[in-house]
């Protein structure tokens, strides 16, 4: 199937992991080079079950304004993907930490890959 755009060059996905986001904590990456990041998300690798995954995503310790997203656990399967839009505190430098940060209250064990594209600058 062709995309309907072709993907822009400066545009750089980034990836971090977690074993379980059903459990409290955070899993990182870095910044490759300086820019603005332009779109967080998470695709889950097992069904959440008992209740919604809350994530919140930070630069440095400091939290991205609008960079928050639920995890569903109504109806959740392999290979759903959650995204969001930032809408502020959302510039890296490169090597800047980028967190993504669980509040555990789902249940089940379930490995979940997050992502932010940086636009670069």
């Amino acid at each position: 199937m062709a995309l309907p755009l072709n993907r822009p060059l400066n545009i750089i996905r980034v990836f971090a992991h977690m074993a379980d986001s059903s459990t409290a904590g955070s899993a990182f990456t870095a910044a490759p080079t300086r820019g603005k990041i332009i779109k967080l998300g998470s695709i889950i690798d097992a069904a959440v079950t008992t209740a919604d995954t809350a994530i919140t995503s930070k630069i440095n310790g400091v939290a991205v304004g609008g960079g928050a997203w639920t995890i569903a656990f109504t109806a959740a399967a392999a290979g759903d993907v959650d995204t969001v839009i930032p809408t502020g505190a959302n510039l890296v430098n490169e090597d800047d930490k980028i967190e993504f940060a669980s509040d555990g209250a789902g249940s089940g064990t379930v490995p979940t890959t997050f992502f932010a594209d940086i636009l670069v600058s």
